[in-house]
């Protein structure tokens, strides 16, 4: 499938910004799944300096300085992609637990010395008994490790309940676990913090989910969003993709933009400013498939 996706990001200020500087996340990346057919990033006021590159972890990352006073800043981004679709596998028929946290802990090849990474501390996620105690039960030694993931995915699906207003983007992952609400952010760490904390390998995704009306009515305009979801590490494998807030793995209607330990590698849009403040911006996303 190609879709193209619309990603429009308008902040206001109450006070004249003098400068600021600013790394996005906005750009889709290339991957197993899916190709970057084009994209194109515009942003008002014009920069005074500009550029991109790839990250530590792959990621296509823009970076741009405005030096001028302003009082308002739009970014947006419009790019096709095509999504390829993905192998269907029985996850009942994969390695077990042991297996793979064997594997992680010995293979010596280059693939899995990288996904070792995914297994420590991050900014955001810290490996804690509470998120080792909920989560050990599914994953018993010899039962298939892949079952043993989407019924964790399964469990936070069922158990936590979406939720804007119940945390923002510092709330700590402990916190999620005692309230058992959040949004998709929130999920995809929990899952994270859960596996990491049994030795296993995750990581977090960044990206946007094709969204259809229900029948007979028209998709509104700006309506999608940014999503997150996560991603496990299986030696042999390769890495599988699910989804806690939708309670699926992810398919030909998931565009990645970047991947890393967790949100604060991967945010959408973050900068530094002088002068002035604005409260949350306006974010409008449109996902349209094209053929």
């Amino acid at each position: 499938m190609i879709y193209r996706v619309r990603h429009t990001t308008r902040y206001r200020y109450d006070s004249p910004v003098s400068q600021c500087y600013n790394l996005a996340h906005l750009l889709p990346r290339d991957s197993d799944h899916q190709q970057c057919l084009s994209s194109s990033i515009s942003v008002v006021p014009q920069p005074e300096a500009e550029g991109e590159r790839r990250d530590y972890f792959g990621n296509r990352s823009y970076q741009f300085a405005i030096q001028m006073p302003h009082r308002e800043m739009d970014v947006s981004v419009v790019s096709e992609v095509r999504v390829n679709p993905r192998a269907p596998m029985d996850l009942r028929r994969g390695p077990t637990c042991e297996e793979v946290r064997v594997g992680l802990q010995r293979a010596e090849d280059g693939e899995v010395r990288r996904a070792r990474e995914f297994t420590l501390d991050s900014p955001m996620i810290k490996i804690r008994d509470s998120l080792r105690d909920f989560a050990v039960e599914h994953f018993v030694a010899g039962d298939p490790f892949p079952q043993a993931v989407l019924d964790l995915s399964c469990r936070i699906h069922r158990e936590f309940n979406y939720d804007p207003a119940a945390t923002t983007v510092a709330t700590p992952l402990h916190e999620v676990l005692e309230r058992r609400s959040g949004v998709c952010q929130d999920f995809a760490h929990l899952a994270i913090g859960c596996l990491r904390s049994l030795g296993f390998a995750a990581r977090y995704i960044s990206g946007y989910l094709e969204t259809l009306p229900p029948p007979g009515q028209v998709k509104l305009v700006g309506a999608d969003a940014s999503h997150a979801w996560f991603a496990v590490y299986v030696p042999g494998s390769g890495w599988l993709e699910f989804d806690p807030t939708n309670d699926q793995m992810a398919n030909e209607q998931y565009i990645a933009t970047a991947w890393g330990r967790d949100y604060s590698d991967v945010t959408p849009l973050k900068g530094i400013l002088y002068g002035g403040s604005s409260g949350e911006p306006q974010v409008a996303v449109d996902v349209n498939r094209m053929a």
